[in-house]
């Protein structure tokens, strides 16, 4: 069994100051029935806590952490950056040497705004879209996370899922009703959905791999029709690329399935796990953002030179390694038998949904292909195998319903330990 001692104080001195103890609510651990272990620092595919307790780390900061942590070239560029001072709240030059980056992986992206979010890119990808279309409808999914804005926090996945609170409570209505629910993987229902309301519809907002209610993975043809739906009611199309954006393939999402939004999200793997987001695609539509154009979008920590230089570090590390996703897949691909491999022998259902480096285990024999058959899974189960996980050094999320992330930094030796780690650990949930 681990030690938690030093990461109790600290939980519990905090729980004094911040809601929860926390400054994001699934890092309080509730939903798993744990103290979360307070980390001092991160090295590679590790992560150390105050009570000197080592993890491999499947994580990643929730995705960004694609080469690891505390890679040396991202310091060094982050260092350097820091030398020169820390924020401006004027252009810089690199900021535009990021921008050419995105832009070049994501050629959708024609033009991009810098923010400091996920949350404040999405929030202002909707604002765009409405500006350009004049027109207040958007529909979203249920499942998908895109940030705690107002009026997108509805039917959400990610923490408000774990919590067992899908909305929140603090929106009034009106924020609200604009908004509309469709089911992910459902095409004909969002085909009927436009038939009722199409000509008032801003945008769909998607995340293209859904991975907030657990990793869930477009059907065939679904982003197909759904890009030429959206065409035909002159509604545009929004990627949330927050997760996949750089992990699924250098272009995200939208290079692997070859769909081109009319808009994109992307969040902190643009940053190297710094703060920073930016929302960008058809010229046009982002020609109506300030000062431009009548949409007004604004921040003094856009395009912050600390954020940029880690995110200059990041992309180009990773675009010039020639086995990047490949050696990712690979990985994945050795978890995954691992779960499987355990399971079976063991008797366990599960249901596994793997893309590349992004995957879900599901305690569940169903397929899981949307939000309501996430829900079917055992989290019972879930929660002692999180618990077990835990005190075998491998650190997970703490919700059924978040994705597991595998860095460039694992290595084999880290999948070794892994593997023997899950099959002691189902051989317990028996």
């Amino acid at each position: 069994m681990n030690n938690f001692f030093k990461s109790k104080e600290v939980f519990d001195k905090s729980c004094k100051l911040m809601p929860g103890g926390v400054n994001s609510p699934v890092r309080a651990y509730r939903s798993v029935g744990l103290v979360p272990p307070v980390v001092k620092k991160g090295k590679g595919s590790r992560i150390f806590d105050l009570d000197g307790n080592e993890y491999i780390d499947y994580v990643c900061s929730w995705g960004p952490m694609i080469l690891g942590h505390a890679h040396p070239q991202v310091i060094g560029a982050i260092k350097a950056a820091a030398e020169n001072g820390t924020s401006f709240g004027a252009p810089t030059e690199n900021e535009l040497l990021l921008a050419e980056l995105i832009s070049d992986a994501i050629p959708s992206m024609e033009m991009l705004r810098l923010v400091s979010s996920g949350t404040e890119a999405a929030m202002s990808a909707i604002r765009a879209a409405r500006g350009y279309t004049g027109r207040d409808l958007v529909v979203k999914f249920e499942g998908c996370y895109h940030g705690h804005s107002d009026g997108l926090l509805v039917k959400a996945g990610s923490g408000a899922l774990t919590a067992g609170v899908p909305d929140s409570a603090g929106i009034p209505a009106d924020y609200s009703k604009n908004t509309i629910v469709a089911e992910y993987n459902n095409i004909e229902g969002l085909e009927q959905l436009f038939k009722n309301a199409g000509n008032n519809i801003a945008a769909v907002i998607i995340e293209p791999v859904a991975a907030n209610m657990g990793l869930v993975l477009p059907e065939t043809d679904f982003l197909k029709e759904l890009r030429s739906l959206t065409g035909r009611y002159g509604s545009l199309l929004i990627f949330d690329e927050v997760i996949t954006g750089f992990r699924m393939a250098y272009g995200g999402a939208q290079e692997l399935f070859g769909i081109k939004p009319d808009l994109t999200v992307l969040g902190k793997i643009i940053g190297g796990g710094m703060p920073v987001g930016a929302y960008g695609g058809r010229r046009e539509i982002m020609e109506k953002v300030a000062p431009l154009g009548p949409v007004y979008q604004a921040g003094t920590l856009s395009g912050n030179p600390v954020a940029v230089a880690a995110g200059i570090s990041t992309l180009s590390i990773i675009k010039n390694t020639e086995d990047f996703y490949r050696r990712l897949d690979q990985l994945g691909q050795s978890l995954q038998e691992a779960y499987e491999q355990a399971a079976s022998s063991c008797g366990i259902d599960i249901t596994i949904n793997r893309l590349g480096s992004l995957m879900s285990v599901f305690f569940t024999g169903q397929r899981v292909a949307d939000y309501d058959t996430a829900l079917k899974s055992d989290l019972n189960r879930f929660k002692k195998y999180f618990s077990l996980m835990l005190e075998e050094g491998i650190y997970i999320a703490p919700s059924q319903f978040e994705a597991l992330f595998i860095s460039y930094s694992h290595t084999e030796a880290d999948m070794e330990k892994t593997r023997a780690a899950i099959k002691k650990v189902f051989s317990r949930l028996q």
